[in-house]
């Protein structure tokens, strides 16, 4: 994951945030809740600070890293962790789901 803000503000900040789909096969359904979001070390070019918060995946929307007191051009690059645990008694199957992630 990438962000490059190239607004060169002089005070420049901005938030990224995730929300994850239930996980779905066929009839049966794992909630999004059953999945863990880590974004890990972020790198940064220019000036801008990174914070990262892990979280427990959901259908509502998620704070994950946030860029604040940033001065010019810069970026924010990291390789987030997705973990997904099975509840027990799981139906086998392929399951999908979708991780939106947005910066505003």
């Amino acid at each position: 994951m990438t962000v490059t803000d190239a607004r060169a503000l002089a005070s420049a900040s901005w938030t990224v945030t995730a929300t994850e789909t239930d996980f779905t096969s066929g009839a049966s359904t794992v909630p999004a809740t059953s999945a863990t979001y880590a974004a890990g070390t972020v790198t940064t070019t220019g000036t801008i600070t990174a914070t990262t918060t892990d979280v427990t995946l959901s259908n509502s929307v998620q704070t994950v890293v946030t860029g604040t007191a940033g001065v010019g051009d810069n970026t924010a690059t990291w390789n987030p962790t997705v973990a997904v645990n099975l509840p027990a008694g799981t139906i086998s199957g392929v399951y999908t789901g979708t991780l939106t992630q947005s910066v505003a």
